[in-house]
């Protein structure tokens, strides 16, 4: 089992080798270029510093869902913020080391970034096994419960697996919640004895039907027990990143911050995605042309494919796209699956040759930079569906109509979490409207990185 307390340690040590490694280089680079061998002893100290530093800051890597471009921009903080303190001391003490801390400081990023991402990805991998997986039992078997079950099991890469539920009034298992993986071991006054059945180190309380007060006794139980303890905050659906914490006396008060589509931040992000859309079209002028001449000559129809989609507030445009199909001369209705969303192949395979290789590719999309550039579409944002599907599933599915808050999007949170095609529309959702409840222009500079490496490895 690889749990918080062992992850950290393990880290701690690997930092400090690997700075006193960027230390030596860089010591060893300032002797070739003559830097005065009296600062030398400032490298000696500086991973010391640098491992306080990085040990105060709370990593991304340190959370469920860190990313690692999220722990690159930690790493580049925290080694800034020594070699500045380095800086100042030599200033003090009348040292002058501007060269030694600049190597000091490109070395560390190099080292320390290359070896946390590494970790990051080998903790990853490791916890993803059943065995290293820390066992997490759930307070609370009700449809939040059983949510967080359904979440971390489909998602090995957490490093949380599910052993069962405590309630002391579990809801009756039947219809969709039939479906979990886990049992109920229990009511609240049984916590103690699950743990020890299961060997659990994480708790997660997840809305049961014990009260507050019996809650927060077996909160200082499981922390008198070394547990790791997580909740599921009431009003979830509200809270974002931007949820700052205060206090009225000793009673914790959140402050809510959502995020405003009318804001300045998004007339920032459209500016930009003109501009980026703008730029694009002019540099993939030359492929656009290969393009549509291939499809051109290998099949009958248009170049472009049109298709009606509904936009940010409910606004219906023209969706482009390289026809990647013959035209359908059945004239059939496709009708997905209860539960998914359209898209992919629907109904008979009528892709082309080329169609194959721009479907592949992506490069069958590379005209929605058109609809950016008009101000139909974003670079990011919830993928725009069909008028007749966008009613069906505001009837279907809970809080479906909030993706027509922002520009839908070329990419977007869920493709990049395996939601293309015909998946779960739920999950969709899920995913769409937590991208615009946390939403940053760093977060679309994220999920613009992972599409390129999909895309780059020509996901089909």
């Amino acid at each position: 089992m690889l749990d918080g307390q062992s992850w950290s340690r393990i880290r701690a040590v690997v930092d400090l080798v690997v700075l006193y490694m960027a230390a030596s280089a860089a010591v060893f680079a300032s002797s070739t270029v003559g830097t005065l061998p009296g600062s030398h002893w400032f490298a000696a100290i500086f991973p010391l510093v640098m491992l306080v530093i990085m040990r105060a800051r709370r990593s991304p890597d340190d959370r469920l869902s860190g990313s690692m471009l999220e722990t690159v921009a930690h790493v580049i903080g925290g080694v800034s913020l020594g070699a500045m303190l380095m800086l100042a001391a030599e200033s003090i003490v009348g040292e002058s080391g501007v060269g030694l801390a600049v190597r000091l400081w490109v070395f560390s990023v190099l080292y320390l970034g290359i070896a946390r991402v590494t970790l990051l990805s080998i903790r990853r991998q490791a916890v993803s096994t059943e065995a290293l997986a820390t066992p997490t039992l759930i307070v609370g078997a009700g449809v939040v419960g059983e949510h967080l079950v359904k979440r971390l099991a489909s998602d090995p890469g957490y490093g949380l697996r599910p052993v069962g539920f405590v309630d002391s009034d579990p809801p009756p298992r039947n219809g969709p919640r039939s479906a979990a993986s886990v049992p109920v071991l229990g009511g609240l006054e049984d916590l103690d004895n699950a743990i020890d059945q299961t060997g659990a180190r994480h708790v997660i309380l997840a809305f049961s039907s014990g009260s507050d007060q019996a809650l927060v006794h077996k909160v200082r139980r499981c922390q008198e027990r070394g547990i790791e303890v997580s909740l599921v905050p009431r009003l979830y659906e509200s809270i974002n990143e931007r949820a700052t914490l205060d206090h009225v006396g000793g009673l914790p008060i959140l402050a809510l911050r959502p995020t405003d589509p009318d804001g300045w931040q998004f007339v920032l992000k459209h500016t930009m995605d003109r501009t980026v859309a703008l730029v694009a079209l002019i540099a993939l002028a030359p492929v656009m042309i290969v393009i549509a001449g291939a499809i051109k000559l290998t099949s009958p129809g248009p170049v472009l494919f049109r298709q009606r989609r509904v936009g940010r507030d409910g606004r219906a445009f023209d969706l482009l796209k390289f026809r990647s199909m013959r035209e359908d001369t059945t004239g059939s209705q496709f009708v997905p699956t209860e539960g998914c969303a359209p898209g992919g192949i629907e109904g008979t395979d009528r892709r082309t040759r080329v169609g194959r290789f721009l479907r592949d590719s992506s490069l069958d999309e590379v005209p929605q930079l058109i609809n950016v550039l008009r101000g139909e579409m974003s670079l990011v944002g919830p993928r725009p569906e069909r008028p007749e599907f966008v009613e069906r599933f505001s009837l279907e599915v809970a809080r479906y109509e909030d993706r027509h808050r922002v520009k839908s999007g070329i990419t977007g949170w869920a493709q990049v979490n395996g939601l293309r095609g015909q998946t779960s529309i739920a999950d969709r959702v899920e995913w769409d409207n937590h991208y615009i409840q946390n939403w940053s222009l760093g977060f679309d500079l994220h999920i613009i990185a992972l599409t390129i490496t999909e895309v780059l490895r020509f996901r089909g």
